[in-house]
């Protein structure tokens, strides 16, 4: 009977520190879990309901700069001129600059994006 009693499972050595080590890693990892969580919604409370319409906030962003274009000293007699020549010009190269149009040689548009021409 005394053949029963034998521990022939692999942890035959004394001192193992394998379970108190797997929970010490489970609770670090249990603690590291709910802090990621926490500062998760705090970040996301502080996102707004819904974002503005990315072409409307471009268009505001060019009537500001137009108005501190038009504010800035001196700019009233220069921005007079510049619409003057914008209209009476009916194909100047700037035009390609200004209005995005690229050239065969690039291939791409003039911000960057290939799918856009």
């Amino acid at each position: 009977m005394d053949l029963l009693a034998v521990n022939n499972f692999g942890d035959t050595r004394s001192g193992g520190l394998a379970g108190p080590m797997g929970l010490f890693v489970i609770v670090l990892m249990s603690i590291a879990t709910v802090l990621l969580i926490r500062n998760m919604n705090k970040r996301l409370r502080r996102l707004p309901d819904s974002f503005p319409d990315a072409k409307q906030t471009q268009r505001e962003a060019e009537i500001a700069r137009l108005n501190a274009d038009l504010d800035a000293p001196g700019a009233g007699e220069t921005t007079t001129d510049v619409d003057a020549s914008r209209s009476a010009g009916s194909g100047a190269p700037g035009d390609d600059e200004v209005t995005g149009i690229t050239t065969q040689r690039d291939g791409g548009s003039a911000d960057g994006d290939a799918r856009r021409v």
